[in-house]
């Protein structure tokens, strides 16, 4: 089955979202990035994706990509990334988010060994902007939409037909990755698990009064540490992040319930509506109760009073 468009990042807990079952680790997802981008995250499985309409500026790692329509992506495991539209045009893509074990096995398999651990150890590859002008970039994405398609339409035998697909893309990626030969140095790696941390304590906490003392705090790091960790990783100041962050997650409940205005901008972690609505309007250009009416058309006009 293909989820509309699920954000990435759970509300709770962000390392825990399960996509798929224990059974079967593979979701699959129709992403409407003009209701929502999809702030900074990571996961164990590996993501891949490909632009159905418009275009989108992925940043995986330290770099970012701009995918354009028929074009794709890929992310490799434990990598921090982030999925935004440019220019506020409609984009839609088609991704898969799947658990190496699903290709792989047990870790002792050669099916793991030959054609997963090749992809997911080699750390010098965070992700790849995949472009149809490569024979083999254009294999790999064609694989990505043969598995999505097959969960899309679940006919009898999908599950065996999404994992060979998937299979197959692990080896055109293995075949034709970079040779391990270029690794982050220590001081990076030391920022991006630093980074994880604290991204992971505002995911967890964002509802509640936050201040970078208490971020820094949840990596252990000086709040001037904390300050230029965000800075050189992800571009930005942790409190700029966490408004971010919350006007995010209100406008997925704004689109998506019927909970009052005020109790959103409360459980978002806003505790003035004032506030809120003149913060919703700077990050999205229209105030709650339009952004609402907009995404839930057909809702009774009482519903958004505050």
């Amino acid at each position: 089955m293909v989820s509309d468009c699920t954000p990435a990042v759970d509300k709770y807990n962000q390392e825990l979202v399960r996509h798929g079952t224990s059974f079967f680790p593979l979701g699959c997802y129709s992403d409407d990035l003009s209701k929502s981008d999809v702030p900074w995250h990571w996961h164990e499985e590996i993501e891949a994706a490909v632009v159905i309409k418009g275009s989108t500026a992925v940043t995986i790692g330290s770099k970012t990509h701009i995918i354009g329509e028929g074009e794709g992506f890929f992310v490799n495991s434990g990598v921090l990334h982030d999925c935004r539209r440019i220019d506020q045009q409609d984009c839609f893509l088609r991704s898969v988010v799947f658990h190496p074990r699903l290709v792989g096995g047990s870790l002792e398999s050669i099916f793991y060994q030959k054609y997963v651990l090749p992809v997911t150890e080699n750390r010098s590859v965070e992700g790849m902007h995949l472009r149809n002008s490569i024979q083999w970039q254009k294999d790999a994405m064609e694989e990505i939409n043969r598995a999505w398609i097959a969960c899309a339409q679940e006919h009898s035998g999908y599950e065996l037909t999404a994992r060979e697909a998937l299979g197959q893309f692990l080896d055109i990626m293995r075949r034709h990755m970079p040779a391990v030969d270029a690794r982050p140095d220590a001081k990076e790696i030391r920022n991006w698990e630093r980074i994880k941390q604290m991204l992971q304590f505002i995911h967890r906490r964002y509802g509640e009064e936050i201040s970078t003392g208490a971020i820094a705090q949840s990596a252990s790091v000086s709040e001037s540490e904390c300050l230029r960790c965000f800075r050189s990783t992800i571009g930005t100041t942790p409190i700029q992040y966490l408004r971010e962050y919350r006007v995010g997650q209100a406008a997925r409940l704004l689109g998506n319930t019927h909970i009052r205005i005020a109790d959103i901008a409360a459980e978002c972690g806003f505790q003035d509506v004032s506030y809120f609505t003149k913060t919703f309007r700077e990050m999205t250009g229209v105030t709650p109760k339009t952004y609402r009416a907009r995404e839930q058309s057909g809702a009774e006009s009482g519903e958004d009073e505050l």
